[in-house]
């Protein structure tokens, strides 16, 4: 549904100011391939943080804690 949005969004975009349409249609590939290394950095950071979690409640759960959401 999201997409669907975006396309309407585009249309009428490119009604109104054509040359700003095209221009976000030829540089999103280009913000996109930018912001790959920070989305990948995120991922791996929030693996970390929950590597550290499990770790820390590790002791907890092996004498029946309740597992923390």
């Amino acid at each position: 549904m999201r997409i669907i949005g975006l396309f309407f969004l585009w249309c009428l975009v490119l009604a109104v100011c054509w040359p700003l349409a095209l221009l976000a249609l030829f540089l999103a590939p280009l913000v996109w391939l930018i912001a790959l290394p920070f989305r990948l950095l995120g991922v791996c950071v929030e693996a970390s943080f929950a590597l550290i979690k499990a770790l820390l409640c590790l002791p907890a759960r092996l004498l029946g804690g309740r597992h923390a959401a």
